[in-house]
């Protein structure tokens, strides 16, 4: 079992019967997901699911996960999701899987808010990965531009083909290579401010807990002092 199925599989003990669990996309969530699926059959757990992708939504449906939308529910009791990166203070950049509007959506509601991680995701300062920004198609080659200017070494996010990617909400994504962000929290302000810019991966005093599987101690749980009350 590989670190991220260990982190996913602890999170999957915090679901709870008659739930409404909120589903992450990407390659850790999908281990959650199927761990839920694992549950229901063995345990007749009994819950619904919110998902944040088209992919995580044929994933769920494919196990038996009974789905709603985040428009038909009041809010989420539980939402596990995957991260890209996480610093020192519990922030985090998500989005690798183009889900981040989604993703930051479905967190907004949610009242227990938790991510499953293996350690390399750890880091002490956000950057490393690219920040992904979100944005809609009209305008986004002038957004590109006052990024360069920033110097904040912006790419287009691109499929295989070499297309531009388009996400789930019909718009594109900038992926900035900063290598290390000094101030996630200013930065995160600068860009909810920018107008075109849907939303962005920095996810800043969301997370409540981070499950975090490790080759020496299994999954270790972190709780998150610095979430939002």
């Amino acid at each position: 079992m590989n670190l991220k199925e260990i982190a996913a599989r602890k999170a999957a003990e915090f679901v709870e019967d008659g739930m409404i669990v909120g589903l992450g996309t990407g390659s850790t969530a999908y281990y959650f997901v199927e761990a839920l699926g694992e549950r229901m059959k063995k345990e007749g757990l009994n819950i619904v699911g919110v998902t944040t992708s088209h992919a995580t939504a044929k994933q769920a449906e494919a196990l038996g996960i009974p789905l709603k939308s985040i428009n038909e529910v009041a809010s989420v009791d539980l939402t596990v999701d995957g991260a890209d990166e996480v610093d020192r203070n519990g922030q985090g950049i998500k989005g690798g899987g183009g889900a981040l509007l989604y993703e930051k959506v479905v967190a907004t509601y949610s009242k227990t808010y938790v991510w499953i991680i293996d350690e390399s995701k750890e880091k002490e300062y956000l950057g490393a990965f690219p920040l992904p920004i979100e944005v809609v198609p009209y305008g986004s080659e002038r957004l590109f531009q006052l990024f360069v200017e920033k110097g904040m070494e912006p790419t287009w996010r691109k499929t295989e083909d070499g297309k531009l990617f388009v996400t789930d909400g019909g718009h594109f994504i900038i992926d900035c290579h900063m290598d290390k962000i000094q101030d996630p929290i200013t930065l995160a302000n600068e860009l909810d401010h920018l107008t075109g810019v849907v939303e962005h991966g920095l996810f800043i005093n969301m997370v409540n807990a981070i499950v975090v599987g490790t080759e020496r101690d299994g999954a270790v749980v972190v709780q998150n002092t610095n979430k939002h009350k």
